[in-house]
């Protein structure tokens, strides 16, 4: 975008005899500036440093137990890191060591997912095996992921170089207002930088912040963002960029503006983005997102188990679109493929994939031979006992107990929970799981929610009272459940 063709017109400003003081002894700004500041290449953005234990760490402030898993995730990524200090000539022979999470549900398989995204600035994308069909069947391909992945790049990518580029925007920013504010310079260098630095002051004291003036910006264009994107075809959607880019060019059909009326304050703002979109089109975004998820993307692929079929039925289900007809498909794309996306070609050899499955109704070894021979590594996680409950209870950083408190702290109301009550729906949530269905620590929200219903009804009425939940109200609420548990065994 030019931004150099911005116009910006004081209207009826409150210091006017200021700025007409002023504006002959400004500078102007000399817009060859930005193509300076933007010559600085700072290092590559995304780049992956933890080391194991310290992976660990962090899991186990969200994550109770499963240790096992923890140091399996936390290997595979300092793996990543490693393969970069290799030599040239080693470090394509080194491929990622795909992993197998196996455990029950609610034991934390998901969560670890959840938490690596968080804490790994690399490219991750987690997805569920069941929501993809067998090439040719109508419904999203296994392709699909590694488009979405480099969705998530480029996102990931431009928000890095927005932040290193902010400074240097706001020195545009600033420097553009001061000379759009007040004119051309005057040829008393020395009264010109004393006025210069006199305004810029006034600026920056946010003096003329109220000030109303009219802005030409560029409209958004969102012509890019065709409907239907997850099945789009990748080359239509490069050749609508294309011809956006050349329709754009020199030569090509002005960019549509709007004016804008707003204060300085707001039109600092707006300047803002339009600057750093400027200097963002001196990075090679695709480029760098391409070679991101190249070398540091992370797949996590959730309920593979339920694309499995077992081999009584293997017969009987082998014409399901997405059942083995998916783990065919996704063969290639663990192996390593190439896949087109709008954003350009992404080899997969180097992509790092984690699955997990609770495989109640088949075995690990109902998969594909050959997929299982591409999931080298398979970590079982343990079901969750009474003790690892309470613990999840108390544990982590942002446990059921301290959400419940601080939710009725908003409504002024101290609530307490005894430590025996917690116990109590440590227990109950266990025998719930061991005689209804086993559903891990989501049987806790559950447990939660049935005895906090009556306080946190009640709370908004209660504002300055101490309220405190102790084994009594555990078992008050919880009793019309295990009634129902003990009846269940005389019932034929």
């Amino acid at each position: 975008m030019n931004v150099s063709r911005l116009v910006i017109l004081v209207r009826a400003p409150p210091h006017r005899s200021v700025l007409r003081g002023f504006a002959s002894a400004v500078p102007r700004y000399d817009d060859s500036s930005s193509a300076k500041l933007a010559a600085a290449d700072p290092p590559n953005p995304l780049k992956v440093n933890m080391k194991p234990s310290e992976v660990v760490a962090e899991l186990n402030r969200h994550i109770v137990g499963q240790a096992d898993a923890k140091r399996a995730v936390a290997i595979a990524l300092r793996n990543r890191w490693r393969r970069q200090q290799l030599p040239d000539d080693l470090r394509p022979e080194v491929t990622p060591r795909n992993v197998l999470l196996v455990g029950p549900t609610g034991c934390g398989k998901t969560e670890v997912a959840r938490r690596m995204a968080q804490i790994h600035d690399a490219p991750f994308l987690k997805v569920e095996a069941t929501k993809f069909t067998e090439v040719g069947y109508h419904g999203r391909d296994v392709d699909q992921i590694i488009r979405d992945l480099m969705d998530v790049s480029m996102q990931l990518t431009k928000k890095v170089w927005t932040e290193k580029l902010r400074e240097q925007a706001k020195v545009q920013v600033e420097e553009r207002l001061l000379h759009l504010l007040t004119g051309p310079s005057s040829k008393d260098k020395s009264d010109s930088a004393r006025a210069h630095d006199s305004f810029r002051d006034m600026l920056q004291q946010g003096i003329l912040d109220d000030q109303e003036i009219e802005i030409d910006v560029p409209l958004q264009n969102n012509s890019s963002d065709m409907g239907g994107g997850d099945t789009l075809n990748p080359n239509i959607v490069a050749m609508s960029d294309l011809w956006q880019r050349v329709s754009s060019a020199g030569g090509g059909k002005k960019q549509a503006t709007e004016r804008k009326k707003v204060p300085i304050s707001q039109a600092r703002e707006i300047l803002l983005q339009v600057e750093l979109d400027q200097l963002l089109e001196t990075v090679d975004l695709k480029k760098e997102a391409i070679m991101a998820v190249e070398e540091s993307g992370i797949v996590f692929i959730d309920e593979i188990d339920k694309i499995c079929s077992s081999r009584d039925s293997y017969r009987s289900k082998s014409t399901d679109a997405s059942a083995e007809g998916v783990q065919r498909d996704l063969l290639p794309l663990i192996e390593g493929t190439t896949i087109n996306t709008r954003h350009g070609n992404v080899k997969t050899d180097y992509i790092l994939f984690i699955a997990s499955g609770a495989f109640h109704t088949v075995k690990p070894s109902d998969m594909l031979p050959e997929l299982q021979g591409r999931l080298p590594i398979q970590v079982e996680l343990k079901g969750l006992t009474e003790e690892d409950l309470y613990r999840i209870l108390t544990e982590p950083v942002a446990n059921l107990v301290r959400q419940q408190v601080e939710l009725l702290a908003t409504e002024g109301v101290t609530l307490v929970f005894e430590d025996a009550a917690i116990r109590e729906m440590a227990r109950m949530a266990a025998k719930l799981n061991q005689t209804v269905e086993n559903i891990g620590a989501r049987r806790l929200h559950t447990v939660m929610e049935r005895i906090m219903e009556e306080l946190s009804f009640q709370a908004a009425e209660s504002e300055g009272e101490t309220l405190t939940v102790d084994v009594a109200l555990v078992q008050e609420r919880m009793s019309s459940v295990t009634q129902k548990l003990d009846l269940s065994k005389f019932i034929l």
